[in-house]
């Protein structure tokens, strides 16, 4: 260990800890001992505290590592400015460089009078990439005026070190620490969570269950390199880095929010819920011992992704957005939204980075339509090319060639099918989302807009897939969800604004119930039970705009139907609720607000048929029963206060409340107030009309 940090850092041990024959690392402790200016190499690596204490300081006599105590290189000593005007021209050129002195303001002593006028003007700097500063596994993204201009030894003083942050030897309790990372940083909680590591059978399990159940959807992970390091730490938990120990237990809480409780009951003889808890717990606090509000590592914003993936129904919308804001603000302060390529850095770097950021910054964006915002969290000047189409053992650390990219099926073909849909979302927005009125020729435009993203999809990847493979069905129910959805944003507004034509709502409807359709068919797949954590939410876009505007047809306008198709849809209905047993959860407002829909759509279509009643229906209407009992015993779940409080507006506070339709407003998978507002609305008036 000794030569290799020797070789890296090009620095000359100064007191190495010396290891006489027949004794131990542990066995020293009788040698003469001093105190050293700077902490231990093993301690610096492992970013843990250090007594200084040498030959071997107390840290690594008690893990048994061997212990190297080097001289830091001294900083470069900034270049003396003997002369006061010096240092006045130098500060002059900086402000005038970022435009912050007017550049006609020149130095008269030592320009001519005869060439005052002819002076040179010192421009801005207007467009740049910007600059990484790079090194031990971490970076750090500056495209600040300030900084960029100033020269390399004044950079090199920007510091990206950790406060040097005691861990105390208390172990984690799951109630002692702050119920989310952002309080506990706050509130600066360092404590251990060693003993909250599994042992090695059960880590190496759960690494299993992560890359089979939990990877193939998100691959923000290089699988080879990171198996190594789940078989090394954990055999030896203490040996494991702040970042190591942190990325361990997102894995770890990810790969128990993946199974279902009877697996987790088979494979680890425990409760799931006790297991949720515990590496829940130890997630958050190893968050907070990293100081991840301030990291520039990789590993931190890999673990904390995967963190908030695993936890998304432990905190409330709002909450949850916050956290995914700052795992956004975190890459963008390591530079993910700059292509690396164009920044020169390695090409393993490249490509983890590029899978890293088209998965943090859609997340936000999935994560504030949830809070009630359409809200898409991405850099300006971003520039970032999706990942290359290629597996996992194409890449490594230290390559220094490109690897090819595959024309075919690979390790990335669900997460490159999703980036590919999203940026088309993104470059589209222009035009699918213009306001005002919309003329022949912009419709027009917006389909071009989507027919190329769908031929691009399709022939980049859905020619490649087997439908037999559980990731290639949803990888094709994904894509062509994601067209349908489009295609259906482009045609809700006409639905707003009242100028359909019957034969566009026919339409419509169609687009509606062939989303539906496919989430049915992603469900009854027997291979997707494994990604069941990822699909049992609505995750095909446009399936919950699709619901609504179903429902609301079978109530308002089922006269367009046949009654062949109105036997179908609600078919679809049913098999929605039984897929997605969240819309019985009466503590939700959006669920009692789509309850309320449905049972109205099937008392008006009951009146005129003799369909018996559904099994959803009569589970809907015990729900509304046991609701209106509480009501009536002062209990009310959900009360116009109660709907504020979580982020909706009474719908008494909505301007011209009583105008609005429930598809007003209705956008592409947005969680849209206004229209849960009406729906409410409508919800209060059934329980008054009876």
């Amino acid at each position: 260990m000794a030569s290799d940090l020797n070789s890296s850092s090009g620095l000359v041990p100064i007191a190495p800890a010396p290891i006489r024959a027949g004794l131990s690392v542990g066995s020293q402790t009788n040698s003469p001992q001093s105190t050293m200016p700077y902490t231990c190499q093993t301690c610096a690596k492992r970013k843990v505290k250090c007594d200084k204490t040498a030959p071997v300081c107390s840290r690594c006599r008690k893990g048994g590592f061997e212990c190297v105590f080097q001289a830091p290189q001294p900083r470069p000593q900034k270049r003396k400015l003997d002369d006061v005007m010096e240092k006045l021209a130098r500060y002059e050129c900086i402000l005038k460089k970022n435009g912050l002195l007017n550049t006609d303001t020149v130095d008269f002593e030592e320009v001519p009078l005869n060439q005052k006028s002819e002076a040179s003007l010192v421009k801005p700097v207007s467009s740049k990439t910007g600059r990484l500063l790079t090194g031990q596994g971490r970076s750090r993204y500056i495209d600040s005026h300030m900084w960029f201009n100033l020269g390399d030894d004044e950079i090199r003083h920007l510091s990206t070190d950790e406060d040097d942050d005691t861990i105390t030897s208390d172990s984690v309790s799951t109630n002692a620490i702050p119920p989310d990372p952002l309080t506990g940083a706050f509130l600066g909680c360092q404590q251990s969570a060693l003993h909250c590591h599994p042992s090695h059978a059960d880590a190496m399990q759960l690494w299993k269950m992560h890359t089979e159940n939990v990877e193939p959807i998100c691959k923000v992970l290089h699988i080879p390199s990171t198996a190594r390091m789940v078989e090394s730490v954990s055999q030896r938990p203490e040996s494991a880095s702040k970042a190591e120990e942190c990325l361990l237990f997102s894995i770890y809480h990810c790969a128990v929010f993946s199974i279902s409780e009877e697996e987790c009951m088979k494979m680890f003889k425990q409760d799931r819920s006790t297991m949720m808890k515990r590496f829940h717990a130890a997630a958050r606090q190893a968050l907070v011992n990293t100081s991840f509000l301030k990291t520039t590592e990789i590993a931190v914003l890999q673990a904390l992704y995967l963190y908030l993936l695993s936890c998304r129904y432990a905190y409330d919308p709002h909450t949850y957005w916050i956290m995914t804001g700052i795992s956004t603000r975190i890459g963008q302060r390591i530079g993910l939204h700059r292509d690396g390529e164009n920044l020169g850095l390695p090409p393993f770097e490249v490509e983890m980075r590029r899978r890293l950021f088209y998965q943090v910054f859609p997340h936000d964006s999935r994560a504030s339509q949830s809070a009630g915002i359409d809200y898409i969290s991405l850099p300006e000047a971003w520039d970032t090319r999706p990942p290359l189409n290629i597996n996992d053992d194409q890449i490594w650390p230290g390559m220094t060639e490109k690897p090819v990219e595959q024309s075919g099926a690979t390790d990335m073909m669900f997460c490159l099918s999703r980036a590919y849909v999203g940026k088309r979302l993104v470059e589209s927005g222009k035009s699918i989302n213009k306001a005002g009125p919309w003329s022949s020729s912009d419709y027009r435009e917006a389909e071009e807009v989507i027919s190329a993203a769908e031929s691009e999809v399709e022939e980049k990847f859905i020619r490649y897939c087997d439908i037999v493979n559980p990731l290639h069905f949803l990888t094709i129910g994904l894509a062509r969800s994601g067209m349908t959805a489009l295609r259906l944003k482009l045609r809700l507004p006409k639905v707003r604004d009242q100028i359909a034509t019957d034969l566009q709502r026919k339409e419509i409807f169609q687009l509606a119930q062939k989303t539906l359709d496919t989430d049915a068919a992603v469900h009854s797949h027997g291979g997707t039970s494994r990604f069941q954590w990822h699909i049992k939410p609505f995750f095909l876009w446009g399936t919950r705009d699709s619901f609504i505007f179903m429902l609301t047809t079978l109530l308002k306008q089922r006269d367009l139907l046949s009654h062949d198709q109105i036997e179908a849809a609600w078919k679809s209905v049913a098999e929605l609720y039984q897929n997605h047993d969240e819309l019985f959860d009466s503590r939700q407002a959006l669920s009692m607000a789509m309850r309320c829909l449905a049972l109205k759509a099937w008392d008006s279509w009951e009146s005129s048929s003799s369909a018996p009643e559904p099994e959803f229906i009569s589970t809907l209407r015990s729900l509304k029963k046991n609701q209106d009992k509480r009501q009536q015993q002062g209990d009310m779940l959900i009360t116009p206060e109660a709907a504020s409080s979580n982020g909706l507006s009474s719908s008494t506070g909505v301007p011209g409340a009583d105008d609005f339709d429930v598809l007003e407003g209705l956008e592409f998978d947005v969680d849209n107030w206004i229209s849960w507002d009406q729906l409410l609305k409508d919800q209060s008036q059934l329980g008054n009309q009876q």
